[in-house]
């Protein structure tokens, strides 16, 4: 099939990438020259495992290409008259200021379909939109071809995204399911057949309405994010009650009903996703006059727990902090990417700075974006990015672990007791071994533990 993907950012260049490595022709668009350049030469502007090397590999099949428009792109695919072109749009939907899905990129790649479409077309909706989308994207197409007076048969569809960074690929590769949001049963058949390759059972293809599909995506990442901040919110209940959190996680967890998955307390949950999701959803429900009393609680639960490591740093060396060094590993989100939107450790670091402190801190792979992030405080000096998490601890009062990277299970913990000025960890994400930590003479605190 011929594919043209509007937006080559995380969602648009793993989806393009892997629907190339199948053998359908696939362009990839974005704006940003330098960006492009980048792109062309089969590198990632972002860490991906896998990803670079696979789109390489489409690259030099001649399945992948890169443009920087619309018209330029549909220039690059035949037009088939026997079947639609597949145009994704695959940009990003930010927070407005009042929370809801800023739709101004989607909006602005319709218009452009519609002044440069020139072939039969089914228009999907890649980027996690609000209900009712498909419908506006349908009239800004529409309303361009009008002004044109030309008359392509076009539709539009939703297909929503579910990748998790770090697994990205075998996510695509390999779906738990895959929800097509079709308005006719042309729609429906060119997509069944796009992702046949990709499903084994009949099941994994969810065929439903465009406004289902569009409120599945959310809905889904607002159940994740409530089990988080419901696990989070029982592991402060366990920090009063002497209890320990992990072992009450399991026991939920086995509950066939409830399964284990994002069960695990820690120090609040960032990322592109479930922030910003959760805060549309809950003016999406506004918007129909129904008060999102849950959504609310889970916002909150994770506002707080975001400050809960500072709170314990607090509680051990008081609230002015000049003078203490502290070490913070993990910068990232989660571990396996570089993405550092949300993340936890910049409101615990920006605390602690603010406090007094000095903090030196080590990510494996995200120094590059703390780079950014951290512009302004890495050239006061209140913040330094070490090469590695024992330069990060030297002199450290405490290390402070906040992304959960399987290398730091690996530290030489008696090398490490004997840098640090205090032998104090507080575990943000209940990842290390805290009655070995114990045995080497190391004070550990976790969350809920």
């Amino acid at each position: 099939m011929n594919i043209l993907m509007i937006g080559s950012g995380y969602v648009g260049l793993v989806t393009g990438t892997c629907l190339a490595h199948k053998g359908h022709h696939v362009v990839c668009i974005d704006n940003d020259a330098a960006k492009l350049a980048k792109l062309k030469t089969g590198e990632a502007p972002f860490y991906e495992p896998g990803l670079s090397e696979l789109m390489r590999q489409s690259i030099d099949a001649g399945k992948l290409q890169f443009e920087g428009s619309v018209r330029a792109g549909l220039d690059r695919l035949p037009a088939d008259g026997a079947a639609p072109t597949l145009i994704f749009i695959a940009v990003g939907t930010p927070m407005g200021e009042d929370g809801s899905a800023d739709l101004k990129y989607v909006l602005a790649v319709a218009r452009e379909i519609g002044q440069q479409l020139d072939r039969p077309a089914i228009v999907i909706n890649k980027s996690t939109v609000p209900v009712g989308t498909a419908e506006m994207v349908q009239g800004a197409v529409a309303w361009q071809l009008f002004q044109r007076k030309t008359f392509i048969d076009f539709e539009v569809a939703s297909n929503p995204e579910f990748l998790k960074e770090g697994a990205a690929i075998g996510d695509f590769m390999q779906p738990d399911r895959v929800i097509l949001g079709c308005a006719s049963a042309t729609a429906a058949t060119q997509l069944r057949a796009l992702y046949a390759p990709f499903t084994e059972r009949p099941e994994q293809l969810i065929q439903v309405g465009v406004k289902e599909a569009e409120l599945i995506k959310y809905a889904a990442n607002a159940m994740l994010a409530t089990r988080i901040s419901f696990m989070n919110e029982m592991a402060n209940i366990c920090d009063r009650s002497g209890i320990d959190i992990d072992q009450v996680r399991v026991g939920v967890g086995s509950d066939q009903r409830i399964g284990p998955a994002f069960l695990r307390a820690g120090c609040g949950y960032g990322g592109s996703c479930f922030p910003k999701d959760v805060q549309a959803l809950a003016r999406i429900a506004q918007s129909v006059g129904v008060e999102p009393l849950v959504l609310q609680g889970v916002e909150a639960r994770n506002r707080q727990q975001k400050q809960y490591l500072h709170k314990k740093v607090v509680d051990r060396f008081g609230r002015n902090l000049n003078g203490h060094h502290f070490a913070v590993w993990g910068l990232a989100f989660k571990p396996g990417t570089d993405d550092m939107r949300e993340a936890p450790s910049i409101e615990l670091i920006q605390a602690l700075i603010a406090s007094g402190a000095t903090v030196h801190a080590h990510d494996p792979v995200a120094a590059d974006v703390a780079r950014e992030v951290f512009d302004e405080v890495i050239s006061a000096g209140s913040l330094v990015l070490a090469d590695s998490p024992l330069e990060a601890a030297a002199q450290a009062d405490a290390v402070l672990l906040v992304t959960e990277w399987p290398e730091y299970r690996e530290v030489d913990w008696t090398a490490l007791h004997a840098r640090m000025k205090t032998p104090v960890v507080l575990d943000g994400r209940n990842h290390l071994d805290h009655a070995q930590l114990r045995a080497l003479g190391f004070t550990v605190t976790g969350i809920g533990r």
